[in-house]
């Protein structure tokens, strides 16, 4: 047998075989040709709808920013409660931010859901998560009891990060304001045990131990 008509035999006999396999195999075939064809489609539909509800959210802060500066707080305060409900990591946090910087809401059970609503559906980066967190704390700081208190800055002062310190500069200043001024030094000195603390930090713990001791 010649080498060609041994290439010939080779190729009918591969030929056969794929047809056999395809023809065992079509259903399962067209069925995971479909799936993936699918899976593309809905992936790029869902990155799609995605992109526009972020450019649709960005334009209704935007819309919203401006009504705050022209007085319509109403307004403003409306699409900005709409937006935090979008459950968007950046947008409900940064109207959250705005309702609570232009003081648009002062209802404290209100402003509260609205925290735990930003905190409980969205998903943040650690330090984020921890602003939002403090955030919380220093408006809660205004109106609620030392135990209360304690617990809302609990997940700070018991973990490595950012807003450690200031989270008990909150605390020594809360204790301070109501003249508790041995606990107020303790989370004051805890402040400065602090590593790599940033000196302005170190300043205000350091200036309200002085007033509590000249006091």
């Amino acid at each position: 047998m010649d080498k060609n008509s041994f290439e010939t035999q080779y190729d009918v006999t591969k030929k056969s075989k794929l047809g056999k396999f395809y023809e065992e195999n079509k259903v399962l075939i067209f069925s995971t040709v479909l799936i993936l064809v699918i899976a593309i489609v809905s992936i790029s539909y869902y990155f799609e709808v995605k992109e526009k509800k972020k450019i649709l959210l960005a334009e209704s802060y935007i819309e919203a920013k401006v009504y705050s500066e022209n007085g319509d707080r109403n307004k403003a305060k409306n699409i900005l409660k709409t937006i935090i409900f979008a459950n968007d990591s950046t947008y409900s946090t940064l109207s959250l931010f705005l309702i609570l910087n232009e003081s648009l809401i002062i209802e404290q059970n209100e402003l509260l859901d609205l925290f735990d609503q930003v905190l409980k559906n969205n998903k943040f980066e650690k330090e984020v998560r921890n602003l939002i967190i403090f955030k919380k704390a220093l408006f809660q700081s205004n109106f609620v009891s030392e135990s209360e208190l304690l617990e809302a800055v609990n997940p700070l002062i018991n973990t490595e990060t950012l807003w450690k310190p200031h989270a008990l500069l909150l605390l020594g200043d809360y204790f301070f304001s109501k003249k508790e001024y041995f606990k107020a030094k303790e989370f004051y000195i805890r402040v400065l045990s602090l590593k790599d603390l940033h000196k302005d930090l170190y300043k205000q713990a350091t200036s309200q131990i002085m007033l509590i001791v000249n006091d």
